[in-house]
Protein backbone atom coordinates (compact mmCIF):
# COMPACT_ATOMS: atom_id res chain seq x y z
CA UNK A 1 0.00 0.00 0.00
CA UNK A 2 1.68 3.59 -0.84
CA UNK A 3 2.17 5.82 1.41
CA UNK A 4 0.84 9.28 0.97
CA UNK A 5 3.58 11.97 0.67
CA UNK A 6 3.64 14.68 3.65
CA UNK A 7 1.38 17.21 2.93
CA UNK A 8 3.49 20.55 2.15
CA UNK A 9 2.95 23.62 4.54
CA UNK A 10 2.14 26.52 2.35
CA UNK A 11 4.59 29.68 3.71
CA UNK A 12 2.11 32.21 3.68
CA UNK A 13 -0.46 32.20 6.01
CA UNK A 14 -4.08 31.96 5.44
CA UNK A 15 -4.95 35.55 6.47
CA UNK A 16 -2.49 36.45 4.48
CA UNK A 17 -3.48 34.92 1.31
CA UNK A 18 -7.10 36.34 1.86
CA UNK A 19 -5.70 39.62 2.05
CA UNK A 20 -3.74 38.87 -1.25
CA UNK A 21 -7.20 37.83 -3.13
CA UNK A 22 -9.24 40.70 -1.61
CA UNK A 23 -6.22 43.55 -3.23
CA UNK A 24 -6.66 41.11 -6.52
CA UNK A 25 -10.44 41.26 -6.60
CA UNK A 26 -10.36 45.14 -6.03
CA UNK A 27 -7.66 45.82 -8.31
CA UNK A 28 -9.61 43.91 -11.08
CA UNK A 29 -12.13 45.70 -10.64
CA UNK A 30 -11.27 49.14 -11.00
CA UNK A 31 -9.70 47.61 -13.95
CA UNK A 32 -13.16 46.64 -15.02
CA UNK A 33 -14.53 49.87 -14.17
CA UNK A 34 -11.56 51.57 -15.68
CA UNK A 35 -12.04 49.85 -19.18
CA UNK A 36 -15.53 50.58 -19.12
CA UNK A 37 -15.29 54.37 -18.99
CA UNK A 38 -12.70 54.44 -21.67
CA UNK A 39 -14.85 52.19 -24.01
CA UNK A 40 -17.95 54.94 -23.30
CA UNK A 41 -15.64 57.90 -24.27
CA UNK A 42 -14.18 55.79 -27.83
CA UNK A 43 -17.60 55.66 -28.48
CA UNK A 44 -18.67 58.79 -28.34
CA UNK A 45 -16.14 60.09 -29.99
CA UNK A 46 -17.10 57.86 -32.50
CA UNK A 47 -20.37 58.90 -32.77
CA UNK A 48 -18.99 62.31 -32.95
CA UNK A 49 -17.02 62.21 -36.01
CA UNK A 50 -19.60 59.89 -37.97
CA UNK A 51 -23.08 62.12 -36.86
CA UNK A 52 -22.34 65.14 -36.28
CA UNK A 53 -25.68 66.58 -34.25
CA UNK A 54 -27.70 68.17 -36.85
CA UNK A 55 -28.51 71.68 -36.67
CA UNK A 56 -32.64 72.03 -37.60
CA UNK A 57 -32.88 75.26 -36.34
CA UNK A 58 -34.41 77.98 -39.04
CA UNK A 59 -34.98 75.62 -41.25
CA UNK A 60 -38.24 75.78 -43.31
CA UNK A 61 -40.86 72.92 -43.99
CA UNK A 62 -39.75 71.66 -47.07
CA UNK A 63 -35.35 72.13 -46.07
CA UNK A 64 -36.65 69.47 -43.01
CA UNK A 65 -38.87 67.51 -45.20
CA UNK A 66 -34.87 67.30 -47.49
CA UNK A 67 -32.98 66.58 -44.33
CA UNK A 68 -35.41 63.70 -43.29
CA UNK A 69 -35.15 62.17 -46.97
CA UNK A 70 -31.46 62.20 -46.85
CA UNK A 71 -31.22 60.44 -43.84
CA UNK A 72 -33.65 58.47 -44.68
CA UNK A 73 -31.86 56.91 -48.02
CA UNK A 74 -28.26 57.03 -45.95
CA UNK A 75 -30.20 54.83 -42.90
CA UNK A 76 -31.22 52.37 -46.36
CA UNK A 77 -28.12 52.16 -47.39
CA UNK A 78 -26.87 51.06 -43.59
CA UNK A 79 -29.61 48.70 -43.32
CA UNK A 80 -28.64 47.10 -46.86
CA UNK A 81 -24.81 46.81 -46.01
CA UNK A 82 -26.13 45.56 -42.74
CA UNK A 83 -28.51 42.65 -43.79
CA UNK A 84 -25.49 41.68 -46.30
CA UNK A 85 -22.94 41.00 -43.93
CA UNK A 86 -25.58 39.33 -41.77
CA UNK A 87 -26.07 36.87 -44.25
CA UNK A 88 -22.44 36.41 -45.30
CA UNK A 89 -21.82 35.46 -41.69
CA UNK A 90 -24.89 33.30 -41.53
CA UNK A 91 -23.40 31.86 -44.36
CA UNK A 92 -19.98 31.40 -42.94
CA UNK A 93 -21.59 29.61 -40.11
CA UNK A 94 -23.42 27.29 -41.67
CA UNK A 95 -20.48 26.05 -43.79
CA UNK A 96 -18.26 26.10 -40.82
CA UNK A 97 -21.04 23.54 -38.59
CA UNK A 98 -21.22 21.41 -41.95
CA UNK A 99 -17.69 21.24 -42.22
CA UNK A 100 -17.06 20.36 -38.31
CA UNK A 101 -19.92 17.60 -38.55
CA UNK A 102 -17.97 16.27 -41.77
CA UNK A 103 -14.26 16.30 -39.50
CA UNK A 104 -16.54 14.19 -36.89
CA UNK A 105 -18.30 11.90 -39.33
CA UNK A 106 -14.76 11.08 -41.13
CA UNK A 107 -12.93 10.55 -37.15
CA UNK A 108 -15.19 8.18 -36.39
CA UNK A 109 -15.26 6.21 -39.47
CA UNK A 110 -11.49 5.88 -40.12
CA UNK A 111 -9.51 4.58 -37.34
CA UNK A 112 -5.55 5.36 -37.68
CA UNK A 113 -3.48 2.28 -37.69
CA UNK A 114 -0.72 2.06 -35.35
CA UNK A 115 2.63 2.67 -37.14
CA UNK A 116 4.89 -0.07 -37.00
CA UNK A 117 8.79 -0.13 -37.88
CA UNK A 118 9.36 -1.90 -41.44
CA UNK A 119 12.53 -3.62 -41.89
CA UNK A 120 13.73 -2.64 -45.68
CA UNK A 121 16.66 -3.97 -47.11
CA UNK A 122 19.55 -1.60 -48.44
CA UNK A 123 18.82 -3.11 -52.34
CA UNK A 124 15.30 -1.73 -51.68
CA UNK A 125 16.33 1.88 -50.27
CA UNK A 126 18.96 2.17 -53.59
CA UNK A 127 16.36 0.71 -55.85
CA UNK A 128 13.24 3.54 -54.29
CA UNK A 129 15.92 6.14 -54.85
CA UNK A 130 17.61 5.62 -57.92
CA UNK A 131 14.93 3.83 -60.02
CA UNK A 132 14.37 0.10 -60.94
CA UNK A 133 16.64 0.67 -64.35
CA UNK A 134 19.75 0.87 -62.44
CA UNK A 135 21.11 -2.29 -60.64
CA UNK A 136 23.28 -1.82 -57.27
CA UNK A 137 23.75 -4.34 -55.13
CA UNK A 138 24.86 -4.05 -51.68
CA UNK A 139 24.71 -7.43 -50.75
CA UNK A 140 27.49 -7.65 -48.23
CA UNK A 141 26.33 -11.03 -46.78
CA UNK A 142 27.63 -12.63 -50.14
CA UNK A 143 31.31 -11.06 -50.08
CA UNK A 144 31.26 -13.35 -47.06
CA UNK A 145 33.39 -16.50 -46.66
CA UNK A 146 30.73 -19.05 -46.44
CA UNK A 147 31.37 -22.21 -44.22
CA UNK A 148 29.41 -25.22 -45.33
CA UNK A 149 27.37 -26.97 -42.08
CA UNK A 150 27.29 -30.36 -43.40
CA UNK A 151 31.63 -30.65 -42.51
CA UNK A 152 30.98 -29.25 -39.06
CA UNK A 153 28.12 -31.65 -38.43
CA UNK A 154 30.25 -35.10 -39.90
CA UNK A 155 33.30 -33.86 -37.20
CA UNK A 156 30.47 -33.67 -34.31
CA UNK A 157 28.55 -37.13 -35.10
CA UNK A 158 32.10 -39.25 -33.77
CA UNK A 159 30.54 -42.44 -32.38
CA UNK A 160 30.95 -42.70 -28.50
CA UNK A 161 32.18 -46.09 -27.36
CA UNK A 162 34.11 -47.56 -24.60
CA UNK A 163 37.96 -46.40 -24.90
CA UNK A 164 39.11 -48.95 -23.47
CA UNK A 165 38.00 -51.88 -26.59
CA UNK A 166 39.08 -49.04 -28.95
CA UNK A 167 42.23 -49.01 -27.27
CA UNK A 168 43.02 -53.44 -27.32
CA UNK A 169 41.77 -52.92 -30.53
CA UNK A 170 44.31 -50.54 -32.06
CA UNK A 171 47.11 -52.33 -29.62
CA UNK A 172 49.83 -53.50 -31.52
CA UNK A 173 50.40 -54.17 -35.48
CA UNK A 174 47.59 -55.18 -36.56
CA UNK A 175 45.94 -52.33 -34.77
CA UNK A 176 48.07 -50.01 -36.95
CA UNK A 177 46.69 -51.81 -40.08
CA UNK A 178 43.25 -51.54 -39.38
CA UNK A 179 43.81 -48.00 -39.49
CA UNK A 180 46.29 -47.93 -42.66
CA UNK A 181 43.30 -49.72 -44.44
CA UNK A 182 40.58 -47.42 -43.13
CA UNK A 183 41.95 -44.37 -43.96
CA UNK A 184 43.19 -45.56 -47.50
CA UNK A 185 39.45 -46.90 -47.74
CA UNK A 186 38.27 -43.37 -46.93
CA UNK A 187 40.37 -41.46 -49.57
CA UNK A 188 39.27 -44.03 -52.47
Amino acid sequence: MPEKAPERKSKISASRKLMLKSLMVAKAKEELEQEIVEKDEQKAKFLEEKAPPIRTGGLSLAELRILCEELHARIDVVDEERYDIEAKVLHNTREIKDLNIKVLDLRGKFKRPNLRRVRVSADAILRSLLGSKHKVSLDLRANLKSVKKEDTEKEKTVEVSDWRKNVEAMSGMEGRKKMFDAAKGQNQ
